[in-house]
């Protein structure tokens, strides 16, 4: 089959595995106008999960997404059945069952015997080696790794995982399946993680970090990612949401499988929640107190400032700009200039940076300007409502104090963080840039399918490395080598895609 050929809607479907994922796979399946046919091992369960798709079926129509004629019809496609046998005539095998490679390798390994020589296998694991699991197979070629993501009806991205041995056909007709079926498809290689689950690490190693070392509390390192990053969750309460036994076990895995590589280092702060049996909102305790009458913390925001002294916005690259207009607003005067330093603003003796990776103690040193006040990367600074800022040990209380209150004129709540390199928002999208530079790099996908994964997997603002194009990738990879300076640590190595992306003057994208 052609890359731009799914299976036709004649072609049965099977979903082994009647869990959230499997019944959310099924139910995608059969409204795209496949038979489907449900089978687990639990008495019931296929014939219940059945049950549960038909009524969500009905409720779609109820709030008129589906016709009535559409919603009956869908759910008359669903067929609970008890074994194996009955999958004969199946096109597409699916499994979502559990996460152990010799429960999916028997499973398919079964399967082979009974199916036409032309039926897909499409396992939905998010964490086992599609190569390994195929390997037990007379015929690995046939089986790809077809990941969605919970909810599945919601939820539009599908990875399409080849192992080692899968044939191109077959994932080529998997991604127009999925494509037909109102998702979108994007290509992997089968390596730890896949992308979504191996570029996402960053988000929450660098809060994590940020956090064991007291910069900052959690609901500050929360706020700032949400207010001036723009993602719709701060990592640890996404992390709470996840359940911190699957998120850690997930970073654990993935570290493992890269051999110990520092750069997916687990946390010892989530090791000792998972140890206290502290999940997150499913037992009523992680990084927050969800339990009845707990009070969820307030960030962290400095009290009110007055913004005394001269002001002056420097450069006019599209942060300048948001800063004037946002100055304009406050009534503030100020003035225009230009610097070779890579000043931001001025107001009296203090002086505004975009955080570069390197602590504000760090610049003030290296750069003679003791009242240094570093500010932290926005998605938008025009629309942000909060800034995280690190001062260095150098800087004036009264510098400190015009700088954060220049900033509260313009319309911020700011945040202000020990001074921890990087701050933030800044060195979080640096390392995912860095991550998804890293799996392109490897072959693992491509820029668009990597930016496509995590807009469309884990809902961020912005695919990672459009994120560094628009930030700058030479000042992503300055973001990292001074991190690396900082740490002394491989963690934050600098991946070739981005070196030969600044050494060549190009985006990434182009």
């Amino acid at each position: 089959m052609s890359h731009n050929t799914p299976l036709p809607q004649q072609a049965v479907i099977a979903v082994v595995g009647t869990g959230a994922m499997g019944a959310g796979i099924a139910q995608v399946a059969a409204q795209a106008g496949h038979v489907v046919k449900l089978l687990d091992n639990r008495p019931g369960a296929a014939a219940k999960a059945v049950d549960g798709i038909r009524s969500q079926f009905a409720r779609l129509a109820d709030k008129g997404k589906l016709s009535p004629e559409a919603a009956q019809a869908a759910g008359q496609r669903l067929l609970a059945v008890d074994q194996l046998a009955d999958l004969a005539d199946a096109a597409l095998v699916v499994e979502a069952i559990v996460e152990s490679l010799e429960a999916k390798q028997k499973l398919y390994a079964d399967l082979e015997a009974i199916v036409g020589p032309d039926c897909i296998f499409g396992t939905n694991t998010s964490s086992i080696s599609v190569t390994a699991i195929g390997a037990a197979l007379q015929r690995p070629e046939r089986l790809a790794g077809l990941h969605f993501f919970n909810p599945a009806p919601l939820m539009v991205l599908v990875e399409i995982v080849s192992g080692l041995a899968t044939a191109k056909s077959v994932a080529d007709t998997l991604f127009a399946t999925a494509n037909a079926w109102g998702k979108t498809a994007v290509h992997a290689k089968s390596t730890p993680g896949f992308i979504v689950n191996r570029v996402a690490r960053p988000y929450y190693a660098e809060a994590l970090r940020i956090a064991q070392e007291g910069a900052a509390d959690y609901a500050t390192i929360d706020a700032c990612c949400r207010e001036a990053g723009g993602f719709r969750m701060g990592p640890f309460e996404l992390m709470d949401m996840i359940g911190h036994d699957v998120n850690f076990a997930v970073t654990n895995s993935v570290w493992r499988a890269f051999y110990n590589d520092q750069r997916f280092l687990p946390s010892l702060i989530q090791q000792e929640l998972v140890d206290a049996g502290f999940y997150g909102k499913k037992t009523g305790r992680g990084f927050y107190d969800y339990r009845e009458g707990a009070e969820k913390p307030a960030a962290q925001t400095e009290a009110a400032q007055t913004p005394a002294g001269k002001i002056t916005v420097y450069g006019e690259c599209d942060i300048a700009e948001a800063m004037v207009e946002r100055l304009q607003h406050s009534g503030l005067s100020f003035g225009r200039a230009l610097a070779s330093d890579g000043r931001l603003l001025e107001i009296g003796r203090a002086v505004l940076y975009i955080t570069d990776g390197r602590s504000a103690t760090q610049r003030a040193s290296d750069s003679g300007v003791a009242n240094t006040v570093l500010i932290d990367l926005a998605l938008d600074y025009a629309k942000a409502t909060r800034l995280a800022v690190a001062v260095a040990e150098q800087c004036d209380p009264a510098a400190m104090s015009a700088a954060v209150g220049l900033l509260q004129a313009a319309g911020f709540a700011v945040s202000r963080f020990l001074d921890v390199p990087g701050l933030a928002v800044m060195r979080t999208v640096a390392m995912l840039a860095n991550e998804a530079a890293d799996a392109v790099n490897q072959g693992v996908c491509t820029e668009k399918g990597a930016d496509q994964a995590m807009r469309l997997g884990v809902n961020y603002p912005q695919g990672p490395l459009a994120w560094a194009d628009r930030v700058g990738v030479a000042a992503i990879r300055d973001v990292l080598a001074n991190l690396g300076a900082s740490y002394g640590e491989d963690r934050y190595r600098i991946s070739p895609l981005i070196q030969r992306a600044v050494f060549a003057g190009r985006n990434i994208h182009d």
